[in-house]
C-alpha cells in the first residue's frame, strides 16, 4: 500500500533495511526527492568555536542555559557547548 506523504518510497524501505527509524529514513528520502534539497551534501557553514569571541561563546551558552559560564574561560566554554 502506498504512502502518500513519502516521497521516495524506494529509498524510505532501503533505508529502514539499514536500519534507520521511520522518521529519519522519511526525512532522508523526502529531502531526497525534493530537487531543492541535497541531503548528502555537508551542512551548516557556522565557524568553528575557536573562531568565536569570548562574548560570543558566552552568548551562546546563555541561550542553551549552560550552569555557570559566568566564571568560564573561552577554552572552557568550548568544551561545556561541545558536550552540550
Amino acid at each position: 500500500m502506498a504512502n502518500p506523504s513519502l516521497k521516495n518510497e524506494e529509498l524510505y524501505e532501503t533505508l529502514r533495511d539499514k536500519g534507520m527509524s521511520k522518521e529519519k529514513a522519511a526525512r532522508i528520502s523526502n529531502a531526497e526527492a525534493n530537487p531543492d534539497m541535497h541531503p548528502s551534501e555537508k551542512g551548516g557553514k557556522a565557524h568553528p568555536y575557536e573562531d568565536w569571541t569570548k562574548d560570543a561563546l558566552y552568548a551562546r551558552a546563555q541561550e542553551i542555559d549552560i550552569a555557570g559560564r559566568s566564571t568560564m574561560t573561552k577554552a572552557e566554554l568550548i568544551k561545556a557547548l561541545r558536550s552540550h
